[in-house]
C-alpha cells in the first residue's frame, strides 16, 4: 500500500554545532545539512521534496496549463540568426520534440558575403553540416550543459566542453570537422571556457582548484597526452579568477585576472608559440582595466609598398575614472606599459558607466549606460582620427525602456555591427548595423505563437524614494486589460492594487535590464504585475551605485527595495496581500533579508538558490568562490567590524520568533557550486522552526543555474509560477 500523505512538514533534526569568532558564538543546530554523502541528509532533502510536492500537488492542472502555454507561444522548431567566421556561417538549430539544439554551419557565398542567409528552421540548407547534436551528447545524463565550442581558422577542427553534473567542471574534447569523428584527447576538469588557437595546433585551458577556482591557465598540444600540457600562467592570489579568449583579431590569447575590484591583463602572442605572456599594465589595488586590440592602417605608400599597419590596445579602465573612461596605447614588451603614458580618446563621464569595449579593423562598439538604461555606441576609426577624442554615435531606438546590447561578432573585418534589442513589450530581436551607412536591419524576431500584440501591454519606470531620500527606479510591465486604470496612473492613486512579483537582486554591479519573456506572458494574462526594483548594489546607475550597496553598505539594497515595495504599495499599484517578492542566488539574499526586514510587506517570497547563510559562507575560506567574494561582501573572518555588519543583516540568522511571516518557496540544487543547497535546508528549516510557511524543492540532479533542457526548464518555470498565482490568489 502506498504511503499515507503526512500532515505535518519534516522535522528537521538539530546537532548543535557553536560557531565562535571575535568573542562571539553562534550556535547553528542545523550545519549537520551541509554533509551532501551522508544517508542522513539525503532522505531529510527527499522527505522535503516529498513534502513540497504533497502541499503543493492541487496546483498540478495550473502547472500543466502554464507549461502548455510556455511550449504553445514558443517557436520550437528554430534556428538563431547565422554568423559569420571564416568560410562559414555558424549557428544554432532547434527541434520540435528535443531537448537541446543542434550547433551547426553552412558555407560563406563569398569572400565579400556579409549578408546572413536565410534559411529554414524546418529543412536544413544544402552545404549544412552539423557540428554537435547536443541531445546526442547528453544522451544517459540527467545533466547537460554545453561550456564552450571554438573551431580552427581553417574550419576542420572544434573544441567544445561538456558538464554532464551541473558542478561547473567541464571536460575538454576535440572533434575533426572533416570526419566527424572526436580525437582521443580529453581534458578532464578544467573550467567553462576552451579556447582553440587559431593554428589548430593547441587548447588553452583553466584548470580548477579545490575552491573551483580558475588559478591555471595550461596549453595542451593536440595529440599529446595531458600529462605533457604546459602551464602557461598560474596565480596564486586566492582573491583572483583567471579568464582567457581570443582577441577578435585572433593574434593573441588574452588572459585576465580579476577579483571583484582589481584585474591585471596579459598577452600571449599566438604567432608566436615560444612566446610568455606579457603583462599590458601592472596590477593595482582597485583598478580594473580590459583591453582590446586594434589594427591601425596608416596613411601612405606608393606602388606596390602597402600602408604601414600600427598595433594598439584600447584600454577600458578605472584608474581615476570611477564610471571608467577608454584609453589607447601600445603593446606591452618584456616589461608592463606605464599607464600614464596611455592617451585618454573617451574620457570619463559622471554621468555615463562604460562597461565594454569591442575592436574591429575600422571601428569601435562601445558598451555603456545612461539613465539606467544599456546602450551601444560606435567610433569610426582612420588613421588620422584613431588617436583623437573619440566622437561617440549612439545607436538609437524608439522605446522609453528598452535594452540594446552587442551580438556574435566574430569577425575583425565585417561591416556590421550585429546587436541584441528588446523591452518588457518587445520581443527579442537581432539586427545588423551597417557602420557606414548608420542604417539597422531587423534579422530576426522573437516569435509569440499564437498571436501577440505589444499593444496589449505596457511598461512604465516610477521611482521610489529610499530612506536616505535617494530616488530608486522601479521598471513595471503589466497588460492593459487584465489590469483595469494602471495605464492612466500617472501622477495619481490607483483605486484597484494589481497582484504583482517585485523582483530584485542588487550585487555585483549586475543590472536587471527590461528584456521580453514568453513565461511572463502567463503572469500578465492572468492581471499580475510584473515589477522590477533597480536596487543599490546593482549597476544600473553607474559605479556609484553599486558602491552604495556593497562591503559595510549591504544594508542599503534591503531597504532600497523595501522602499519600493512601499512605494508601489502607497501609490496603489498593489497591496501587502497580493505582492510576491523574487530574487535568485545574490537576490535570494535580497529578498530573504526583506522577509526579516518587512515580513507585514509580503504575502510570499520566492527564492531561487538563495545565498541565505551568507555568514557561514563567508567565514569558511575552504568553500568554493569564498575568498574571491570578499571584496564583494568584506571579510568577517579576520575583520570584526565586517563579522558584526554581516551578523546583523545574514537571513538564515536573523529569522525572527512570533513574526508572521509570508509564505516562502525557495528551490535549489544538490550540485550547485556557487550558492550550496546547504543554505536553504537550513534556511528553511529555521524559518519553520519559527512558526513561518515554508517550503523547500531541491533538484537532484542540476547545479546554479538549475535543470537542463529547454522542456525541463519550462517545466520548472510552470511549478514556481503556478505556486507565485496561488500566493497571488489567482491559481
Amino acid at each position: 500500500m502506498p504511503d499515507k500523505p503526512s500532515t505535518q512538514p519534516p522535522a528537521t533534526a538539530k546537532h548543535p554545532v557553536v560557531r565562535t569568532h571575535h568573542g562571539h558564538s553562534f550556535t547553528d543546530d542545523y550545519e549537520w545539512l551541509r554533509e551532501k554523502d551522508s544517508p542522513e541528509v539525503r532522505d531529510h532533502l527527499a522527505e522535503e521534496n516529498t513534502w513540497t510536492e504533497q502541499q503543493l500537488a492541487h496546483l498540478a492542472p495550473l502547472r500543466e496549463s502554464l507549461f502548455e502555454e510556455i511550449r504553445s507561444r514558443t517557436q520550437e522548431t528554430d534556428l538563431s540568426v547565422p554568423s559569420r567566421l571564416g568560410a562559414w556561417w555558424y549557428y544554432a538549430r532547434t527541434i520540435e520534440g528535443r531537448q537541446y539544439p543542434l550547433q551547426a554551419r553552412c558555407p560563406v557565398a563569398a569572400d565579400d558575403d556579409w549578408t546572413p542567409p536565410t534559411l529554414s528552421a524546418d529543412v536544413p540548407v544544402p552545404g549544412e553540416q552539423v557540428l554537435l547534436d547536443l541531445n546526442e551528447l547528453a544522451e544517459g545524463h540527467e545533466f547537460f550543459s554545453l561550456g564552450s565550442l571554438d573551431v580552427s581558422d581553417d574550419g576542420t577542427l572544434l573544441a567544445y566542453s561538456v558538464d554532464v553534473e551541473g558542478d561547473e567542471r567541464y571536460t575538454v574534447r576535440l572533434r575533426d570537422l572533416v570526419s566527424g569523428t572526436d580525437l582521443p584527447d580529453e581534458i578532464p576538469d578544467v573550467g567553462r571556457g576552451a579556447v582553440l588557437a587559431p593554428s589548430g595546433r593547441h587548447v588553452f585551458c583553466t584548470t580548477l582548484d579545490d575552491a573551483w577556482r580558475p588559478d591555471a591557465v595550461v596549453r595542451h598540444e593536440v595529440g599529446r597526452p595531458t600529462a605533457e600540457d604546459t602551464v602557461v600562467l598560474r596565480e596564486d592570489d586566492e582573491r583572483f579568477w583567471l579568464g582567457m579568449g581570443l582577441t577578435r583579431s585572433r593574434r593573441f590569447l588574452q588572459i585576465e585576472a580579476g577579483s571583484k575590484i582589481t584585474s591585471e591583463v596579459w598577452l600571449l602572442d599566438l604567432h608566436d608559440p615560444a612566446a610568455e605572456p606579457r603583462t599590458v599594465w601592472p596590477r593595482r589595488e582597485g583598478v580594473e582595466y580590459s583591453v582590446e586590440h586594434l589594427v591601425v592602417t596608416d596613411g601612405g605608400g606608393t606602388g606596390e609598398e602597402r600602408p604601414a599597419a600600427r598595433d594598439l590596445l584600447v584600454v577600458c579602465h578605472n584608474a581615476g575614472a570611477q564610471n571608467f573612461e577608454l584609453a589607447l596605447t601600445g603593446l606591452p614588451g618584456p616589461e608592463p606599459l606605464d599607464p600614464a603614458d596611455a592617451v585618454v580618446v573617451l574620457p570619463h563621464d559622471p554621468a555615463v558607466r562604460i562597461e565594454d569595449v569591442d575592436a574591429f579593423a575600422g571601428h569601435v562598439a562601445v558598451s555603456y549606460r545612461r539613465d539606467a538604461l544599456a546602450r551601444v555606441g560606435i567610433v569610426r576609426l582612420d588613421a588620422a582620427s584613431v588617436e583623437a577624442p573619440w566622437s561617440l554615435d549612439e545607436i538609437a531606438f524608439d522605446e522609453q525602456l528598452g535594452t540594446v546590447e552587442l551580438g556574435a561578432n566574430p569577425e575583425f573585418a565585417q561591416p556590421t555591427l550585429r546587436l541584441g534589442h528588446t523591452s518588457f513589450v518587445t520581443p527579442a530581436q537581432v539586427l545588423d548595423h551597417d557602420v557606414a551607412t548608420g542604417t539597422t536591419t531587423l534579422l530576426k524576431q522573437q516569435v509569440v505563437r499564437g498571436g501577440y500584440d505589444p499593444s496589449d501591454y505596457e511598461q512604465r519606470r516610477v521611482w521610489a524614494t529610499a530612506e536616505d531620500g535617494v530616488r530608486v527606479p522601479v521598471s513595471l510591465v503589466w497588460r492593459r486589460d487584465a489590469v483595469p486604470g494602471q495605464a492612466t496612473s500617472v501622477g495619481e492613486r490607483i483605486e484597484t492594487p494589481a497582484p504583482m512579483v517585485l523582483y530584485g537582486y542588487g550585487s555585483y554591479e549586475t543590472s536587471i535590464d527590461p528584456s521580453f519573456s514568453v513565461p511572463r506572458l502567463s503572469l500578465l494574462d492572468r492581471g499580475v504585475v510584473f515589477a522590477v526594483a533597480h536596487v543599490r548594489g546593482g549597476g544600473e546607475l553607474g559605479r556609484s551605485w553599486y558602491e552604495a550597496g556593497r562591503l559595510t553598505s549591504k544594508r542599503t539594497t534591503f531597504t532600497d527595495f523595501v522602499a519600493c515595495a512601499r512605494h508601489l504599495v502607497d501609490t496603489g499599484w498593489t497591496a501587502p496581500d497580493r505582492l510576491v517578492a523574487e530574487g535568485a542566488s545574490a537576490g535570494g539574499l535580497l529578498v530573504g533579508a526583506v522577509a526579516n526586514l518587512a515580513p507585514e510587506l509580503f504575502a510570499g517570497v520566492l527564492a531561487g538558490v538563495p545565498f541565505v547563510d551568507a555568514l557561514t559562507s563567508i567565514l569558511d575560506p575552504t568553500l568554493p568562490l569564498t575568498v574571491v567574494e570578499w571584496d564583494e561582501w568584506g571579510d568577517p573572518l579576520h575583520d570584526p567590524e565586517v563579522y558584526e555588519y554581516m551578523r546583523g543583516y545574514s537571513p538564515y540568522e536573523n529569522v525572527r520568533e512570533g513574526v508572521a511571516y509570508p509564505r516562502v518557496l525557495a528551490t535549489t540544487s544538490l550540485n550547485d557550486t556557487r550558492v550550496l543547497y546547504v543554505e536553504p535546508a537550513k534556511w528553511v528549516a529555521r524559518l519553520r522552526e519559527a512558526g513561518a510557511p515554508a517550503l523547500l524543492k531541491i533538484e537532484m540532479e542540476a547545479g546554479h543555474g538549475g535543470v537542463s533542457g529547454r522542456y525541463a526548464r519550462w517545466h520548472e518555470i510552470a511549478f514556481e509560477d503556478a505556486w507565485v498565482l496561488d500566493v497571488l490568489g489567482r491559481a
